[in-house]
């Protein structure tokens, strides 16, 4: 009986890393990918795109380090956020090491995956495809899916709820079909939502546009990409030392501390942004600019829309503006078309799946669903983790857990979210990178004992706490684990610093922090804890 063959649905950061782990566990994978090219969401196209596409300008939220597949880290020489053009050329650079491109037929569609006669027995797949060339129906058998396709196809255009739409004489499109300021110059522009894409629209069309206006319901708090001391915020905010201070500390007194902090920069009340939920309470809004272009008057910012009218808007507080052109930023709908709702349905963006990746409705284990999550981190990591552990179980080397156990997780996931986030759908699939990434780990026996590391690797240990949560350390041990993973992971502050040291300076200023004593008291738990283990085991 030869090797199980694994259907990847997709070839993006998620699909990618799908076929790198079914090559790693001897799986034989066959990826379908309608485009013409890898990549998804981060194949830049100017024209008009079946699928989503990032804008000309976009420059992602995440840094090098934490956004690097676990044994493919990006060069020391990149910047630390990198253009979409560079996010692209390193999903080629991951393709060509690994010689991913044999296994992806491109120009390819699934219409339907659906489950064989003998499911019940084997768990096989039975997919049909189209040939975008020739229209040309194939059909597969597989023993295995893995379905890739990302959140970012299906725009959620919401209309409906904006009274007027049809009176309103000018342009209405969706951040999905933006893709520069070209054609905006000198028009009136209202951009909807002030999430990631929103607010990025607004304070490029700022520059260009006669005036923009920023819709935004709820409001939010907005992050920068540059943390404290001009390093990548997230060297700061996603360690397992923020997790731990997270977890231990009051509510009241971490949110209160990261609100002073993002209050120091500007005051969100005073710029109309001030949300009344916290700043963890919501996906995070992350963008360096926008409150420069608020304080020079280029973006002002409006409260919801009530109604829309011929040649303008007008709002809840019954202000009105003229304006040319709307753009809906307001995210997108999850939906998988060639899977049936008996597999998997979902309702207001929400689907009953294990860890959010495997359908409950199935027994037979065979399919998962990837990087189908919305992280406080990065997604390339967690889809590759993802895949790590779905091989595994494909390969019958893991085992989920009983059907009791993944519904109560699952309801106390949507329990947890409730109590945390405000009612919306783009909530439904919200993920704490290091606490995700570390649950999917003790399921594939990768998790880095952190207690032992203190006592036999004290300068590792240090680097897994404080730093980055960056996937290099779950190959440190067990299955797939990868040699240079220690080093890379003590060489990682050094890759981030490269790109900015362009001029030497010979003086630093020392960092001073109330860091070290939060430090020197998280060792004395972790020495009690061993002390207190070694007592209990006599």
């Amino acid at each position: 009986m030869g090797p199980k063959c694994i259907a990847v649905i997709g070839a993006g950061a998620s699909g990618l890393a799908a076929i790198k782990c079914c090559l790693d566990e001897g799986l034989v994978p066959i990826c379908f990918e309608k485009q013409d090219d890898l990549g998804g969401l981060w194949r830049y196209k100017e024209g008009k795109k079946n699928g989503a596409t990032v804008y000309e300008s976009t420059v992602i939220n995440t840094s090098k380090e934490l956004m690097s597949y676990s044994d493919f880290p990006m060069p020391q020489d990149w910047p630390n956020f990198l253009h979409h053009s560079k996010v692209q050329e390193y999903y080629r650079r991951y393709a060509n090491r690994f010689l991913l491109h044999e296994h992806i037929q491109f120009g390819t569609e699934v219409l339907s995956c659906v489950r064989h006669l003998d499911f019940g027995k084997n768990g096989k797949w039975t997919l049909k495809t189209k040939k975008k060339d020739d229209e040309t129906i194939d059909e597969h058998v597989v023993d295995g899916v893995l379905v890739a396709v990302g959140h970012h196809a299906d725009p959620y255009f919401p209309k409906q709820d904006f009274p007027g739409t049809n009176l309103f004489k000018g342009k209405i499109i969706h951040s999905q079909d933006y893709r520069n300021f070209k054609g905006f110059e000198n028009m009136k522009v209202l951009v909807i939502g002030v999430g990631n894409s929103g607010s990025d629209i607004a304070v490029e069309l700022s520059s260009h546009a006669k005036q923009v206006y920023l819709s935004t319901r709820r409001g939010a708090w907005v992050f920068s990409r540059v943390g404290p001391y001009g390093m990548p915020v997230d060297f700061f905010g996603v360690t397992r030392y923020q997790k731990l201070m997270q977890d231990f500390l009051p509510e009241k007194l971490t949110r209160s501390f990261i609100e002073d902090m993002l209050m120091k920069k500007f005051d969100h009340a005073h710029y109309g942004l001030m949300p009344e939920h916290g700043p963890f309470n919501q996906h995070l809004t992350m963008n360096d600019d926008l409150p420069s272009r608020i304080i020079t008057g280029s973006i002002k910012i409006k409260c919801n829309v009530k109604c829309l009218r011929e040649s303008g808007v007008l709002f809840n507080d019954d202000t009105e503006e003229e304006v040319d052109c709307i753009v809906f930023a307001t995210g997108y709908k999850y939906s998988f078309p060639f899977l049936s709702n008996s597999i998997l349905n979902v309702e207001d963006n929400a689907g009953d799946l294990y860890k959010y990746m495997w359908p409950m409705s199935l027994t037979n284990h065979t399919l998962a669903v990837i990087g189908h999550v919305q992280a406080f981190g990065a997604v390339n990591p967690i889809s590759e983790i993802q895949c790590r552990w779905a091989t595994r179980v494909f390969k019958g080397l893991a085992r989920l857990p009983t059907e009791y156990v993944m519904w109560k997780d699952i309801q106390d996931k949507r329990l947890k979210m409730k109590k945390r986030f405000y009612a919306s759908q783009r909530h439904s699939i919200e993920v704490d990178h290091v606490d995700y990434m570390d649950q999917i780990a003790e399921q594939i026996g990768v998790k880095p004992n952190l207690v032992k590391l203190f006592f036999t690797d004290y300068k590792l240990a240090k680097k897994l706490l404080c730093e980055v949560c960056s996937s290099y350390q779950y190959r440190l041990v067990g299955p797939g684990q990868w040699k240079p993973a220690r080093n890379t992971i003590l060489t990682q502050k050094s890759r981030m610093l490269f790109p900015l040291h362009t001029r030497i300076v010979k003086k630093h200023r020392k960092q001073k922090s109330f860091f070290n004593l939060f430090f020197v008291l998280f060792c004395i738990i972790i020495i009690l804890a061993f002390i207190a283990a070694l007592i209990m085991k006599l």
